[in-house]
């Protein structure tokens, strides 16, 4: 399959598809962390291309509703309104099959519901962090590794270790990256779509 994952600097989910095989390409306006074949830039220029695959992971900081006390603002600066128009350009592009992914956000009021809210636990991963799934042409990820019985064991704060991250210049792009075992669950599970 040709594989876009878009808006993506982490390789994590490019690297999971190229691993079975696959034509994968991340494309993000930061360069890769990860080596491997990324087009640094504007999403846009790429999107028409004849993808079979899309998983995109548009920018969510004035989506998430994490972030409301800030929305009136963020709505008066057009931001929210920016930021979800891409996300819905994503979301109904002409590919066959898509899965944009972003925590829990206006999105739901503003478009509809996910399809699927997953958790890193359920991926093998002892950490909590609501990730929203909105699918088209492809089944919801079915979990593969469940460590949420050895996960409650562990400190509040090593479990939600993503909302207790202090602030740095690297807490965005370090929030941001997708877990490995959630990478592995798309590739191996949305190659047989």
């Amino acid at each position: 399959m040709r594989v876009l994952i878009a808006c993506e600097e982490s390789g994590a989910v490019r690297d999971a598809f190229l691993a079975l095989g696959h034509e994968a390409m991340s494309c993000d306006l930061l360069p890769t962390r990860s080596p491997g074949p990324h087009y640094q830039g504007d999403v846009r220029d790429v999107l028409h291309y004849p993808w079979d695959l899309m998983v995109a992971h548009p920018p969510c900081t004035d989506l998430s509703v994490s972030g409301a006390k800030h929305f009136a603002g963020k709505r008066e600066r057009g931001s929210q309104q920016a930021a979800a128009s891409f996300f819905l350009l994503l979301a109904k592009a002409d590919i066959p099959r898509i899965a944009v992914e972003n925590p829990v956000c206006v999105v739901s009021s503003l478009w509809r519901k996910p399809d699927q809210t997953i958790q890193p636990w359920q991926f093998g991963h002892p950490e909590t962090k609501a990730t929203c799934l909105w699918l088209k042409g492809l089944p919801k990820l079915q979990p593969t590794a469940d460590v949420r019985e050895e996960m409650m064991k562990l400190p509040l704060a090593q479990r939600a270790r993503i909302h207790h991250m202090p602030p740095s210049p690297t807490r965005a792009r370090e929030r941001s990256a997708t877990y490995p075992g959630i990478a592995a669950a798309m590739a191996h599970q949305w190659s047989a779509t």
